[in-house]
């Protein structure tokens, strides 16, 4: 079972898949990075599609969903993850994001914590530290000046290590169109609620069992980063992964893959 609908909200809508097992099985809710579509999830969604009715999504700006007219907030962005489940009949999901889908999941999780059984959060942050800031203002000012294009060079040598791009050119290029297809407000609307970022505070209160997974060699999220939200996040769990940039779910599936896998069928 695999089909795209439109998610509506209030004056665009959000394109979404669903694959996987039928109603009835347990649900797991996909959330993508930012300059990435739902297509990011390929491998996980064939994995956990034989457990779970897996569903992804666009977020707003990206892929095949409407852009709203920004700036957008975490509050928005949590709003329309709910609002994907509530276009399904989902009532409660596992949540699986990666960087600003992991973000996302942080919000579920500390402000919706009732639709969420389990949260896994990958190569993400949960504050936003004046470098992080700066990084922000640099790329929006670079997209003004040349186009989303023009940060994606950039944007590549953070998401995935140079001997995993030699080795995967299909990859990459899947990477690079969905890229070049995200809207510059879009993803201008997205920086905003980056920059926005102040969940690390709230961690102390998050009640959602919780997994983090951080890249070794991610630059956007570091190891570091993610050990004080571990940390700060009662009860949860860490796994680093070896030779994996941002995009940590393709840079090393496998063992991506078995991090994610045993802690959702625990």
């Amino acid at each position: 079972m695999t089909s795209r609908v439109r998610v509506r909200r209030d004056g665009f809508s959000l394109s979404a898949m669903e694959s996987g097992q039928g109603a009835g099985a347990p649900v797991v809710i996909l959330s993508n990075s930012l300059g990435a579509t739902l297509d990011m999830w390929a491998p996980q969604r064939k994995r956990l599609g034989g457990h779970f009715r897996v569903i992804g999504y666009d977020t707003r700006g990206h892929g095949a969903s409407d852009t709203p007219a920004g700036p957008y907030s975490f509050a928005d962005l949590v709003a329309d993850g709910v609002a994907v489940m509530d276009h399904f009949g989902v009532e409660r999901a596992h949540w699986v994001g990666l960087s600003l889908g992991g973000m996302t999941g942080l919000g579920m999780g500390l402000d919706a914590p009732g639709r969420v059984n389990k949260l896994v959060c990958c190569a993400a942050r949960a504050d936003a530290p004046e470098p992080f800031l700066k990084s922000w203002d640099d790329r929006i000012a670079a997209i003004k000046a040349g186009g989303i294009r023009s940060i994606w060079p950039g944007t590549l040598e953070r998401w995935l290590t140079a001997d995993f791009q030699a080795a995967n050119p299909e990859i990459v290029d899947q990477l690079t169109e969905d890229f070049a297809a995200t809207t510059g407000e879009g993803y201008a609307g997205c920086a905003a609620a980056l920059k926005g970022l102040d969940y690390l505070r709230r961690l102390g209160d998050m009640t959602v069992p919780t997994l983090f997974i951080a890249g070794e060699a991610d630059m956007g999220a570091p190891v570091a980063a993610m050990q004080a939200m571990h940390a700060a996040t009662p009860g949860s769990q860490i796994a680093v992964i070896p030779d994996a940039a941002h995009i940590i779910n393709l840079n090393a599936p496998a063992a991506f893959d078995a991090a994610l896998t045993e802690f959702l069928l625990a």
